[in-house]
């Protein structure tokens, strides 16, 4: 351990003031945590709870149903990352969909999605598109590849959001937020520089390797002794205050901001994406002449609460229990980001 980490190190396990409450807004960032042992360095007096940072996690069941629906009513051919398909929808995941005789196709990129489409030209491809400012560009450069290649079997179903109005959301949920690292290295700091300047809301964007993070970690608790609000960057190595331009004008280019549904924090006015008008043709929902479909929640699973930092996964009575990874309840135990998932594989339980 050098220097710098352990000075760090030092400020984090001498801490004795109030309680201070951490929410690490990325779900990456509580597995890594979990899996360094940093929560072991934390006196009792500092909570870590954790946020909406999953996109898998605060994907509407609704979703989830839609999906389904063009599995098996359209026949579609579903592209998605292979951690979308065992989320419960209202009665079935897209696991329950492939046992029903619909073809669910995992993928690494969306530009698979492509391939398959152009493998299968009497069938319809759908490209689930879920993720945060990390991932959208790559679903932009997809629909522009399909309108340039003139594929019309090809559509995207997007879940796309964006984190600035869920920021704004969860104002009063924590003392401090940890920025996801890889979301400010697309959109650059300046929302968060004004949610400190003009709402009193303080956070580090933070890394993810060990000394990253207990920097970050150790910097958020100096500044919160202080009392004052602030920002600060501790991930200047690949986070910029202009951010990722071209990402940035590449997802301007071919979406556009809407109101979307988060898991827990209900519809957060403009914190989604959707395909502007000139790549309708590329919207699953357009294209596939589909209903309204509302999803409806398991009353017995507490993701909600968990992603607004009002639990923790251990307080939900099915964790562990009748929610497991093979058996889940709720998209939080699914996910790899997810914070039921991590609480799973890092801490002890019945």
């Amino acid at each position: 351990m050098n220097e710098n980490m352990k000075k760090a190190r030092d400020i984090i396990t001498s801490y004795q003031g109030k309680p201070l409450r951490i929410m690490e807004v990325c779900g990456t960032h509580t597995h890594e945590i979990f899996r360094l042992g940093l929560r072991k360095l934390l006196p009792e007096q500092v909570d870590l709870i954790s946020g909406p940072g999953c996109p898998v996690c605060v994907t509407a069941i609704g979703f989830i149903d839609e999906a389904c629906w063009l599995a098996l009513e359209k026949k579609c051919i579903i592209c998605t990352f292979g951690d979308l398909i065992r989320v419960p929808g209202t009665k079935m995941s897209l696991a329950g969909a492939r046992a029903k005789g619909a073809e669910v196709k995992p993928v690494y990129s969306p530009l698979d999605s492509l391939a398959i489409a152009e493998e299968n030209p009497d069938r319809q491809v759908v490209f689930l598109a879920v993720g945060f400012e990390t991932t959208t560009p790559s679903a932009c450069i997809t629909v522009k590849k399909a309108k340039q290649k003139g594929l019309t079997n090809f559509s995207i179903l997007t879940a796309n959001k964006t984190m600035p109005n869920a920021y704004q959301a969860l104002v009063g949920s924590a003392d401090a937020f940890l920025y996801p690292g890889h979301v400010n290295a697309i959109t650059g700091n300046a929302v968060c520089q004004k949610l400190c300047n003009e709402q009193g809301v303080s956070g580090v964007v933070a890394g993810f390797t060990a000394g990253e993070l207990l920097t970050a970690l150790a910097t958020t608790i100096r500044l919160l002794e202080k009392g004052e609000p602030f920002f600060r960057n501790c991930y200047p190595r690949v986070v910029k205050d202009e951010g990722n331009l071209s990402a940035q004008k590449l997802m301007q280019e071919v979406m556009q901001p809407c109101d979307s549904e988060w898991r827990g924090l209900g519809v957060i006015h403009d914190s989604g994406m959707k395909l502007r008008s000139e790549f309708a043709d590329f919207d699953a929902r357009i294209k596939h002449d589909m209903p309204n479909i509302v999803g409806k929640p398991n009353p017995a699973c507490r993701c909600g609460e968990v992603l607004q930092g009002k639990c923790k996964p251990s307080d939900c009575k099915v964790f562990g229990k009748g929610c497991t990874p093979l058996h889940p309840i709720g998209a939080c135990m699914v996910s790899d980001e997810g914070a039921c998932s991590a609480y799973y594989q890092y801490t002890e339980h019945e």
